[in-house]
């Protein structure tokens, strides 16, 4: 059984950046894609692109499909249209990719007796039907969040088609993924957002406007993320709002340390500070994988 979803299509709810960039990878795997999308003129969009073999409004393009993934917003996911939840097949696997992971377990596993939480860490700074990419999961992590009652079955069947997409699989609680994700993608796009405002609020109106004209790649790094999608940022927040503001307390408390080393003129012990920073980056970059394609820097964006 735990390789039947590979004789079936596979449904994808949503195609935008990780909908799409699946639905593009599993078709060059030779699998039927079936995708449902909300508006006429993205499935439109989507059929020029190739992102599935057969994508409609309706959900009833779903019914055949042994295995699907929910690439929705996370308001969405947490509440989805009565049709949607109507037109999932009892059967079928269920999978998602939120990047908050405890809400949507809770939900879902009493709406679906074969759903899997999990969130594929993969992500650029493009959004929408135009987005998807193939290669995009290649070397990424990608998380499962089974609770007790978890369908070991179904469990199994997601982690065969994150690893089909070159994904590397890893198993943790819901609460602990909540928590780590806060730490490395919540709580920075926050940090990037203060930034920005930082740089733009400058009350000298013309160091304002000669940091905007010298910034470089530096600062493009550290600000990207606060720079993105708006919408994307607050649902993150709201979703996971506990372990954002533990995260924002541990940055204030270092940005604090950091900030008593400058004013009491401690360049040495601030030297120490970058320096163990220096070696421990490294170690989150591991997984990170594989460098994104050419021309697609990541973002976490990630979902």
């Amino acid at each position: 059984m735990t390789t039947s979803w590979r004789d079936r299509p596979v449904g994808i709810v949503g195609l935008g950046l990780i909908g799409g960039s699946l639905g593009l990878d599993l078709r060059q795997q030779g699998l039927e894609v079936r995708a449902l999308v909300h508006r006429p003129s993205t499935a439109e969009r989507a059929r020029e692109r190739g992102l599935a073999d057969r994508v409609d409004t309706d959900p009833a393009v779903l019914e055949p499909c042994g295995l699907i993934v929910l690439a929705l917003p996370l308001d969405r996911l947490l509440d989805p249209p009565p049709e949607l939840r109507a037109a999932l097949p009892a059967g079928a696997v269920i999978t998602d990719v939120g990047s908050v992971k405890a809400p949507v377990l809770e939900r879902w596993r009493h709406w679906h007796g074969r759903f899997v939480a999990s969130h594929p860490m993969a992500g650029t700074a493009e959004a929408g039907v135009e987005a998807g990419i193939s290669g995009l999961f290649a070397g990424r992590p990608w998380v499962a969040t089974p609770a007790s009652d978890t369908d070991p079955d179904a469990l199994e069947q997601v982690r065969q088609l994150a690893e089909l997409v070159g994904a590397h699989w890893l198993c943790c609680g819901a609460q602990q993924h909540d928590r780590a994700v806060a730490l490395i993608s919540h709580m920075p796009v926050l940090v990037s957002a203060a930034l920005l405002e930082a740089a733009a609020g400058e009350a000298d109106g013309g160091t304002a406007e000669l940091a905007r004209q010298l910034a470089s790649s530096g600062f493009a790094d550290t600000s990207r993320i606060g720079g993105g999608n708006p919408a994307l940022g607050t649902l993150m927040a709201r979703s996971n709002r506990e372990a954002v503001l533990a995260a924002l307390g541990q940055y204030r408390r270092q940005l604090e340390g950091l900030e008593q080393l400058v004013q009491q003129e401690h360049w040495g012990e601030l030297e120490g500070r970058l320096s163990r920073c220096q070696q421990r980056r490294p170690e989150f970059l591991q997984g990170a994988g594989a460098a994104p394609p050419p021309g697609r820097p990541a973002a976490d964006g990630r979902r």
